[in-house]
C-alpha cells in the first residue's frame, strides 16, 4: 500500500466559469475586498499536502483578474458542461507541458470561497487506500431548514463510508412510521472532488446519466456507472455560493470575521 504524506503528489485545480444563472459573474464579484474565486484559491493554499494550486476558467476577464492577483491560471473552453470536464482539460494541459506526475488531483469549485485547505489533507491521504479512486467531502448540516434547501446537496453514506446517493431533497427522508421523531441526520456534500488520473479520465469519458440530468449533479455520474464514491466527513465546511442570498450572508460572515481579528 502506497504510504500517505509527502508520496502522494497533488494538485488542486479550481474551475471558474464566468456564465451562471442564479448569481451572474459570481466569480467577478469582491465586495469584501477580494474577488470570490481568490478567497477560493486562498483557502485551497493552505493545504499543506499540494504541490500546485492553478484556477481553469473560460473567461478572459477572470483570467485577468487572476494574474491580477497572482493566481495562476489556465483558459479552457467554454463548452463544457461540468467543471470536472474544465479540470481534466487543465490537468491534460499542464500534463502536456510536462508538469507532474500527479497521485491526485482535486477540483475545488471556484464559489466554495471558505474552503479550509486543512480539510483537503486527508482527502489527499484517502488515496493511500489503493482502492480510492474518487473521494469527496461532507459535514453535519444541523438545520432541518437548510435541508429543504434545493441548493444544499445532500448524501447519504453506506457503512464503508462511500457514497450511496446525493440529492438536492432531504436525504435520508423521514418515514411515516416516525411522526414524533426529528428529520435527519443529514450530511452537507462540499463542492470539493478528488480523483486518480486514471479515473479523473474515465470519469470524463462517461456519458451524462439520468439521474446527473434530473438532479443537475456532476457525481452521480459516476455512481450511475457502478463506481465507488468514497466521502469524508469533514469537521467544518464551506458554503457554496450559488444565489444573492448566499452571497449577502457569506459577506456578513467575513465582516464577523474581521471584527473578531481586530477585537
Amino acid at each position: 500500500m502506497k504510504a500517505a504524506g509527502p508520496t502522494l503528489r497533488a494538485l488542486a485545480i479550481v474551475p471558474a466559469r464566468l456564465g451562471s444563472t442564479r448569481l451572474p459573474r459570481k466569480m467577478l464579484l469582491q465586495e469584501s475586498g477580494r474577488y470570490l474565486f481568490e478567497h477560493t484559491v486562498r483557502g485551497v493554499r493552505r493545504a499543506r499536502t499540494l504541490a500546485r494550486v492553478v484556477l481553469a476558467t473560460d473567461s478572459e476577464e477572470i483570467r485577468a483578474a487572476a494574474r491580477a492577483t497572482e493566481v495562476e491560471v489556465l483558459m479552457t473552453s467554454e463548452r463544457h458542461q461540468s467543471g470536472t470536464d474544465r479540470v481534466h482539460e487543465a490537468f491534460e494541459t499542464l500534463v502536456g507541458e510536462g508538469a507532474g506526475p500527479f497521485d491526485v488531483v482535486l477540483n475545488v469549485q471556484g464559489d466554495e470561497p471558505e474552503v479550509n485547505g486543512e480539510t483537503l489533507d486527508p482527502l489527499v491521504a484517502a488515496f493511500a487506500d489503493p482502492a480510492v479512486e474518487m473521494a469527496s467531502l461532507c459535514t453535519p448540516l444541523g438545520d432541518p431548514a437548510a435541508a429543504q434547501d434545493p441548493s444544499v446537496v445532500k448524501v447519504v453514506l453506506d457503512r464503508h463510508g462511500d457514497a450511496l446517493y446525493f440529492s438536492r431533497a432531504p436525504i435520508p427522508a423521514l418515514s411515516p412510521a416516525w411522526k414524533d421523531r426529528p428529520p435527519g441526520p443529514f450530511l452537507r456534500h462540499l463542492g470539493v472532488y478528488a480523483f486518480r488520473p486514471a479515473a479523473l479520465r474515465a470519469f470524463c469519458a462517461l456519458p451524462r446519466g439520468a439521474h446527473e440530468v434530473t438532479e443537475s449533479l456532476e457525481q452521480l455520474r459516476w455512481l450511475e456507472a457502478g463506481k465507488k464514491l468514497r466521502v469524508l466527513t469533514a469537521s467544518e465546511g464551506s458554503v457554496g455560493i450559488d444565489t444573492p442570498e448566499h452571497y449577502a450572508a457569506f459577506l456578513a460572515r467575513e465582516r464577523a470575521r474581521s471584527l473578531g481579528k481586530q477585537s
